[in-house]
This record gives C-alpha cells, sequence and structure tokens, in this order.
C-alpha cells in the first residue's frame, strides 16, 4: 500500500485542510529540534511495524537521539531549495507513521504550524474529566437502529402517548396566562414541590419538607449530575452496583471519583436463573468494596436491564453499610411504579436511618409514560439537598415551568385516586404485565432464555444457546453481545442493545451473552418484533 502523501491525509482534518507554512516551520532553527523531538517521541518501532512504513521504515529503527538526529539534519541540510523536498518528503515519512502504527494523532506543534495562519487555538480544548467518556452506547446503536429502519426494541421510551389527562393538564397548563411561560421557583416549582412532598410523606413515613427536601431538574438525568457535582470529590470512590445504567460511571468520573464495582449475579445452587428475583447481591463481596475513601454506594430498583426490584432484607444490608461507614446512598428510583406479580417497591430512605443519608432520585416521564417532557426530581434531607441546589442553580437554574404544572396536576390526581382500579399507577404495571409476559413467550419459541423482570421497562435475555455465524469483519473485535445485536440490526432488521455495556470493563466478559429489550412498546411494535423473530427460527 503506497503511503498517502501529506497534504492527502492533513486534508482528512477538515481544520488543517491548508498548513501553507509548514515548511518554514518545521526548518526554522527555532522549531526543527522541538519538533522532531515531538514527532519521533515513542520507543523505537518494532521490525514488524517498520515494514508497513516506506523503505522499511528505517528511519524510525534508532534510538530517539539518533532518529532526531538524523530529521534534525535532513531537515537543515544543504540549500533551501533541496531542503524542502527532502523536508516534504519526512513528513510524508512522519505523518503515514503516525496514521498506520499509532493512529491519526497528529503532533501538537504539527497542528500549530496551521493554526496561526487561520486564526485557529492551537492549545489543548477540551478539559481532561472528559476524557474516556465521550462514546455513548445509545448515540451509536439508536443511529445504527435509524440506518438500517430496525424495529426499535433497544430504546427505553414507550411508542404509546401518555394518558389523556396528563395531557390535558399540559395543555391547561400551556393556556393558563403568562405565568406558564415565565420563570418559576428555580428548585421546582411551588405547586409541584407541594404535591411530590405530601405524596411520597406517607410513602417513606415522614414529613417531607417541599422547600428544603425536593430538588425539580431537567430529568432524572439533571438530578444525578447534581448528586454526584456536589457530593463527590477528587479521590472519593463510589460503588456502583453491576448493571448500571451507563451515565453513573461518567457521572462519577468528571465529578473526579472512582467508580468501584459489584455485580449482581445469578443465585448459586438454584439452577438456571429465570427471573431477575435471582440475581444478588454477595453481602460478603458488598461489604469487601467499603473502605474509608467510600463516599456514597448508587443503587437503581427496579434495575435498567435486569429488572430486578430489591427487596427489603436486601436494602437493609446495603442501608447497615451505609450507616457503618458513615456513607450516601444514591437511589435511583425512575421505574418505582413499574413493578409485576405483586413485587412491592420499597425505598431504602424509608428504612431507619437511612432518610439523613439517602439521595432519592425520581422521573415523571418514566410515571406518566411522557420520557420527552424530562421532569425529574431528587429527594431527601435538606442538609444534603442543599448542595444539589448549589450546582443546579450554577447550571440549569430552572425547569420548564408547564412541564412542572401538568406533572404537579398529574401527582395531584394520583394522590386522590391512590390505590384504587381507577390510579395509573396502577392501571400502567397491569397493561405492561401483559407485554411483558407476551414477549417472554416469544423469546422463548425462538430459542433464547428471558430473564423475567419484577419491574421497570425491559427484558434480557441470554443468547449463548444460539449457534449464529457472525462473520461482520468490523465487529470481529468487539464483545459477542455488541457482535450479534449488529448483526440482529443489519441483517434482521430488529434493535436490541448489549448487556455487557451496562457493566465495568473488569466484568463486562462475564456478561456478554445477554442482550436488552424493552417491552413498553405498541401491540404492532410487539408483533412486528415477534415477526422477524419466527421468520429468523424458521429458515434456521
Amino acid at each position: 500500500m503506497a503511503p498517502p502523501t501529506a497534504v492527502t491525509i492533513l486534508s482528512s482534518f477538515a481544520h488543517l485542510q491548508v498548513v501553507p507554512n509548514l515548511y518554514e516551520f518545521i526548518s526554522s532553527a527555532q522549531h526543527k529540534r522541538r519538533y522532531c523531538e515531538d514527532v519521533l517521541s515513542t520507543s523505537p518501532i518494532s521490525p514488524g511495524k517498520r515494514s508497513l512504513l516506506p523503505g522499511g521504515g528505517a528511519l524510525f529503527a534508532g534510538s530517539l537521539a539518533q532518529r532526531s538526529k538524523c530529521v534534525t539534519s535532513l531537515i537543515a541540510g544543504g540549500s533551501k531549495q533541496s531542503r524542502k523536498p527532502a523536508a516534504v518528503k519526512l513528513l510524508e515519512n512522519f505523518m503515514w507513521r503516525r496514521t498506520a502504527v499509532i493512529g491519526p494523532l497528529l503532533s501538537n506543534r504539527l497542528a500549530v504550524a496551521g493554526f496561526h495562519e487561520k486564526g485557529i487555538m492551537s492549545r489543548k480544548l477540551h478539559a481532561r474529566r472528559i476524557e474516556g467518556i465521550d462514546k455513548n452506547i445509545w448515540v451509536e446503536f439508536t443511529q445504527l437502529a435509524a440506518d438500517y429502519k430496525a424495529v426499535n426494541l433497544g430504546q427505553g421510551f414507550p411508542d404509546f402517548p401518555p394518558p389523556s389527562f396528563i395531557q390535558e393538564a399540559f395543555c391547561k397548563a400551556l393556556n393558563g396566562g403568562f405565568h406558564m411561560h415565565q420563570y418559576t421557583r428555580a428548585f421546582g416549582h411551588p405547586n409541584l414541590v407541594k404535591i411530590l412532598a405530601k405524596f411520597f410523606s406517607r410513602i417513606v413515613g415522614r414529613e417531607i419538607d417541599p422547600m428544603e427536601d425536593i430538588l425539580v431538574s431537567v430529568g432524572a438525568y439533571q438530578a444525578l449530575f447534581c448528586t454526584f457535582q456536589a457530593l463527590i470529590d477528587e479521590g472519593d470512590e463510589v460503588i456502583i452496583v453491576e448493571p448500571f445504567f451507563d451515565c453513573y460511571q461518567p457521572m462519577v468520573k468528571m465529578a473526579g471519583g472512582t467508580a468501584i464495582y459489584v455485580p449482581l449475579k445469578p443465585r448459586e445452587g438454584c439452577g438456571p436463573a429465570l427471573s431477575s428475583a435471582d440475581w444478588v447481591l454477595s453481602p460478603e463481596e458488598l461489604a469487601s468494596k467499603f473502605s474509608p475513601r467510600t463516599k456514597a454506594i448508587v443503587i437503581n430498583t427496579p434495575n435498567n436491564p435486569l429488572g430486578k426490584v430489591y427487596q427489603q432484607e436486601e436494602l437493609q444490608v446495603i442501608a447497615d453499610l451505609c450507616i457503618k461507614h458513615d456513607v450516601i446512598c444514591i437511589s435511583d428510583e425512575v421505574y418505582e411504579w413499574l413493578t409485576y406479580d405483586g413485587t412491592k417497591h420499597v425505598k431504602i430512605a424509608s428504612l431507619p436511618g437511612m432518610w439523613e443519608r439517602t439521595v432519592t432520585i425520581g422521573s415523571a416521564g418514566k410515571t406518566f409514560s411522557a420520557t420527552g417532557w424530562k421532569v425529574g426530581w431528587a429527594m431527601g434531607s435538606g442538609h444534603i439537598l442543599k448542595h444539589l441546589k448549589t450546582v443546579h442553580q450554577n447550571s440549569v437554574y430552572h425547569c420548564a415551568t408547564a412541564a412542572q404544572e401538568a406533572v404537579a396536576v398529574g401527582f395531584q390526581r394520583e394522590y386522590d385516586l391512590f390505590g384504587t382500579v381507577d390510579s395509573y399507577f396502577l392501571q400502567l404495571p397491569l397493561h405492561l404485565h401483559e407485554k411483558r409476559l407476551r414477549l417472554a413467550d416469544c423469546l422463548k419459541s425462538v430459542g433464547l432464555k428471558p430473564i423475567l423482570p419484577q419491574g421497570g421497562y425491559f427484558m434480557i435475555a441470554d443468547i449463548s444457546k444460539l449457534n449464529i455465524n457472525l462473520t461482520d469483519p468490523s465487529t470481529k473485535d468487539e464483545l459477542y453481545d455488541y457482535r450479534f445485536v449488529k448483526w440482529l440490526i443489519k441483517e434482521k432488521g430488529l434493535a436490541t442493545i448489549p448487556v455487557s455495556a451496562f457493566y465495568s470493563p473488569e466484568h463486562r466478559e462475564e456478561f456478554q451473552k445477554y442482550i436488552r429489550f424493552c417491552f413498553v412498546k405498541e401491540d404492532s411494535t410487539l408483533q412486528a418484533a415477534e415477526d422477524i423473530l419466527r421468520q429468523w427460527s424458521e429458515s434456521k
């Protein structure tokens, strides 16, 4: 393969399309030695890799000092006319080496040569805290599903509308006068925080102060972000129970903390795991993760993607450790009203000694099937919540007034109907229960092994018994579930999500034989998915 020219390689970078003063830059006495050292500042390249380079890569065979001297003499020697071809050829070698051997990483000083000419900033732009967290599974697989027009059981949102009463409340709010279109209270619309406090006071068994103990946020996502930013400091450790929603780890990292992982695992000695209830924490393993540096533990109940709902005894183990080690519990409970088969959701904040050390995260989007409204909240003792409010007031500051008003009306209705057959909080899980069983039956019929969830939007399935010839060379280095999901999207037109994405690097390989389905979909969507799976099964 012929090496690309310097112009070809540089033109692939939009911000470096023209570098008119590059030759003068690298041949100047001021910069030549520094530039050489920068370009060649790696250990000698192996003979195998040198063979990829022009001329066998002889230029890169020596020590750093030898290579730097060679480069300097090539650029500096002879007349300007004779130096220029040598310098350009050398640049092509540099660029080919950096592209073929260590990836398309341009020298900062090479970039500077063009940046000053074009008026573009040459310094590093991004902060270290975002390094390594730029990839996002939802961006990748949402785009892939769209590209192949796949039936989407990957993303966790309903493809049916919210209940009519909440839609009507939103419309009424929009027509409710000028104040519904202007700023409301920064930490939560008064009508909303008052009904949230009233509603949840009877659930946690204590009086909740609407103005001190609740922060309304732009979805549960922002509530989580405020929590980590406000409470986690450089060097703090945060225990994350796996599988976990993928934003926890990057949020911990951006706050300067270190994530410590402990996985839920199928219960030993009880045969195959058929329900999310069969996935448990080892109390001993969990206890071993606590240290003097532990600041918080993050749990998600009902869990995404597993659907596990922690029982009171399991929560008590966590609570005892939090109290013993003086640790905060961040409890993500966005699916709290979606439990099945009589499973009861228990708030860890309701256990003795836990209100004072728990931040509970909630979501109106999940509660009322309106994920696009982006109304969430954090709830906890005022002495904790005041720190979250500091982050909120210095970032988002305020959430949409009309959406908050509509959610307040919805919660007031549910407060009045709580426990009756007309309550949406009872109707929705009954409705989803049927969809959940329908999907489970379909997955079993085509040879997958579903894990029946106790709660939430999702069901994972074991794909280890399937014999699929995954030949896509573009995915050969990825984990099995990633390869399988991409094959399913591209070849069969059905989108799901790989479960290993919900695990840490150290545990990811153990759980690469599961994929996640969302069953909170219209019957027509589930039927389309069933048709795809059955046609595939019959063709095997």
